[in-house]
């Protein structure tokens, strides 16, 4: 009998200092470098701005911890983030077939 083999995907995150700001933003990795349009709402996912570090889900959590300003686009992302009661649904943007969520926490 053979174990099964659990893969877990990956979140890209960087953390960015703007002034008195730290802003995190973060990404399902396997929509980096990706553009997403729908209602006359164009993101692109780049490299610059979310290609930080492949990160477990776990330590995104940890990361949101240190931060005032969250950018984060993906499905996994942003609802792992409204599991953990970082983002509320009502605030969720669908940008294509991606979500999207802010936060500033005051």
């Amino acid at each position: 009998m053979t174990a099964a083999i659990k893969v877990h995907k990956m979140i890209r995150c960087k953390i960015h200092t703007h002034e008195k700001d730290r802003i995190l933003a973060a990404c399902d990795e396997e929509i980096l470098g990706m553009t997403f349009r729908g209602d006359g709402v164009k993101i692109k996912v780049s490299e610059i701005f979310y290609g930080g570090e492949s990160v477990t889900e776990e330590v995104f959590i940890e990361r949101t911890k240190s931060v005032t300003i969250m950018n984060l686009v993906g499905n996994r992302v942003v609802d792992k983030a409204i599991k953990e009661g970082l983002v509320s649904e009502q605030s969720v943007m669908i940008i294509g077939e991606v979500k999207h969520a802010q936060v500033v926490i005051m």
